[in-house]
This record gives structure tokens, C-alpha cells and sequence, in this order.
């Protein structure tokens, strides 16, 4: 999106069209990413996405870190299903 710096309505606008735009995307069989991965985002669409794969990986995630030491917070929210 091209937005005029320093204008917080069009990045309220912007951040409302981008939900949208990717709601709509998933609700017609496509995916909430494309080549460059998931950032934080487009977290909360990757869980509901892929709900099963984001479980196995938060599974692993405390297998390999049980306290949540390491790198908290980012793309596997604690307590977060």
C-alpha cells in the first residue's frame, strides 16, 4: 500500500483492508502467505489456517523449550491455541 507518511487513518485503512483482503483469500482456498513467510501480521491467519500444523509445531516449540526462553513471543504465542 502507498500511504502518506505520518497519517494514522490511512494506516488504519490500510491495516483494515489487508484483514480483509486475506480473510477473503482464505475463505476462497488460498492462503494467508505467499513467498515471503509468516511475520506477526499474519500470525493470527496462519493459526487459523493451518490450526493443526501450528499445534504440532507449538508442541515442538516446548518440547525444546519447556520455560520459553528463546525468542518469546514470536510466531508461537505461548498459550495461544
Amino acid at each position: 500500500f502507498v500511504l502518506e507518511p505520518g497519517c494514522p487513518d490511512q494506516v488504519t485503512a490500510a491495516g483494515a483492508l489487508h484483514e480483509r483482503l486475506v480473510e477473503r483469500a482464505l475463505a476462497m482456498g488460498g492462503t494467508c502467505t505467499g513467498e515471503h513467510g509468516i511475520g506477526l501480521g499474519k500470525l493470527r491467519f496462519l493459526e487459523e489456517e493451518h490450526p493443526a500444523g501450528v499445534d504440532v509445531m507449538r508442541r515442538i516449540k516446548l518440547t525444546l523449550d519447556p520455560l520459553g526462553i528463546l525468542n518469546p513471543g514470536k510466531v508461537l504465542r505461548a498459550g495461544a491455541r
